[in-house]
């Protein structure tokens, strides 16, 4: 039993995944496609859910910064509802704000290449999302 986290993007979808003890997230990949076509996502994760055996996926929640949602937080929730309707399993919404920041602060202390750095931004939001729900779940600190 796993779980999976989500970074939607309009373009890009960012997915980690839990190891077996539900305590560490780990970077899995990005899944670019056409813009605004979520549909397209569905049959890899499909893949993904049977290959590891998902039991929960963690999609993070696209909140202004004032606490608002807005038209990215609309998205999200059809997106959501795809997923309980397709695949039968719990989705539940993470706050994502400052995800991609932090994401791309890690890279940079890591000195890693703007180029790098774009391909693997969207998996490495997605697993600060998935991070903090864990920690979250399990008591730690977020």
């Amino acid at each position: 039993m796993r779980y999976l986290g989500l970074d939607l993007g309009t373009r890009t979808l960012g997915i980690s995944i839990s190891d077996t003890t539900l305590t560490i997230a780990n970077t899995l990949k990005t899944i670019r496609f056409e813009d605004s076509n979520y549909d397209l996502l569905l049959p890899e994760l499909e893949k993904i859910i049977n290959e590891y055996c998902i039991s929960k996926i963690v999609l993070g929640y696209p909140l202004n910064m004032n606490n608002t949602e807005g038209e990215k937080c609309k998205i999200t929730l059809e997106f959501k509802k795809k997923l309980e309707d397709k695949f039968n399993i719990n989705v539940v919404l993470q706050d994502e704000r400052l995800t991609t920041v932090e994401a791309t602060n890690y890279m940079l202390q890591a000195d890693i290449s703007r180029k790098k750095r774009k391909k693997k931004i969207d998996s490495l939001a997605a697993n600060i999302i998935l991070q903090t729900y864990l920690d979250r779940e399990k008591g730690g600190n977020v």
